[in-house]
């Protein structure tokens, strides 16, 4: 679902992260529950002290170390913490996609690492595909102290499984599928795809939203979406009954590559107002 841009591509303003800059970015191989391991990064933000942090869960064909997933993390690392992971079957982490199923596990470890090195709050902010695992993940840790999250962000997600809509769609399910669209996958898109059915089919975002309150949830889609048109962003907003803010973003496309600095800033804002509502409550 990020494996080129979709729309318009959006290009940073946000300088590289480096030593000179005084932040040091730290590395891990982190262990899932199941036993996978998932390469991470760290980027202390601003303030090495501070309570926020952002967990970023990119899309399908992304990876930690892509342009795109940088430039998103570079911006969110000018407000606080960032931690990026790489999802199962993709980049250095070990496993197979499961298009958003298993992929729960990855960005509860992630969580973890972030709990684990001293913040307070862990905001999940996922892109497409990874819109619908902090979805689902905040329905399903609620109970879990050290991987539970604090808010939670949707970028261009699905609202439910097999849609086949859109061309990309339909594309994006014949290389899940079929065995030559896995061997795309693996050697042109450099992610690994698990070749079994779901078994059984994982809840769906649409049905893990109900379950998210009183959780703040930001849902955030463009009304150009080559993929998910704009009833899906409405269908989550909606299954929140009131627990959700829709932000329709006049003409972007889909996911990080269409997410400017100036949206991933206001995405920020509204983590941080969050964060700033709740003490005060």
């Amino acid at each position: 679902m990020t494996s080129g841009p979709a729309g318009r591509a959006e290009r940073s303003s946000v300088p590289p992260i480096t030593r000179g800059q005084g932040r040091v970015q730290q590395r891990a191989m982190l262990r899932t529950r199941d036993g996978v391991a998932v390469e991470a990064a760290y980027d202390p933000g601003p303030d090495p002290a501070g309570e926020l942090a952002f967990v970023v869960a990119h899309g399908f064909t992304g990876d930690l170390s892509r342009p795109h997933v940088r430039r998103i993390a570079g911006v969110f690392a000018q407000r606080a913490a960032v931690i990026t992971f790489s999802f199962r079957g993709h980049g250095a982490s070990g496993g197979r996609s499961t298009v958003g199923d298993l992929e729960v596990l990855d960005l509860a470890a992630a969580v973890e690492w972030a709990r684990s090195l001293g913040h307070a709050r862990v905001v999940t902010v996922g892109f497409s595909m990874g819109g619908s695992v902090v979805l689902r993940h905040a329905a399903l840790h609620r109970g879990r102290t050290e991987a539970r999250t604090d808010a939670v962000i949707a970028v261009s997600a699905p609202a439910r499984w097999y849609y086949r809509g859109t061309a990309p769609m339909r594309r994006l399910h014949w290389v899940v599928t079929r065995p030559a669209g896995r061997f795309v996958g693996r050697f042109g898109l450099r992610t690994r795809i698990h070749p079994h059915e779901w078994d059984p089919v994982p809840l769906s975002p649409v049905e893990s939203v109900p379950l998210i309150a009183p959780t703040p949830l930001l849902v955030v889609h463009g009304d150009r979406d080559p993929y998910f048109p704009v009833d899906h962003p409405r269908m989550l907003a909606a299954a929140a009954a009131g627990g959700a803010e829709l932000w329709l973003e006049e003409g972007m496309g889909h996911a990080e590559h269409a997410a400017s600095d100036e949206l991933v800033g206001r995405i920020a804002a509204w983590a941080t107002a969050s964060w700033t509502s709740a003490t005060a409550d």
